[in-house]
């Protein structure tokens, strides 16, 4: 699996967007997308915007793969409110 600091700079990117609901059963497919991407040499950018619903385990992946496997882009304000939430309670 590639880091983000494994691709030369700027690395090509490629958009993956989300839509309706991300649940734990989407999860799988989702990272597949990422590691092709990965593969094809290329940075993964979330685009969320109409991203509706998720559950906690979407959350996490949303949380542990930004700046690592994918950026995030266009998030819609209620998902980045709980994922900041998510941040700082793990750092309290």
């Amino acid at each position: 699996m590639h880091r983000r600091d494994s691709f030369p700079q700027p690395a090509p990117r490629v958009t993956i967007r989300v839509s309706g609901k991300l649940f734990r059963g989407h999860l799988d497919y989702l990272h597949q997308l990422v590691q092709s991407a990965e593969e094809c040499q290329l940075w993964p950018l979330l685009n969320l915007s109409q991203l509706q619903e998720l559950d906690r385990a979407a959350l996490s992946y949303l949380l542990k793969g930004e700046n690592r496997q994918f950026t995030i882009v266009s998030c819609p304000g209620f998902i980045r409110e709980w994922m900041n939430h998510e941040r700082n309670s793990d750092a309290a």
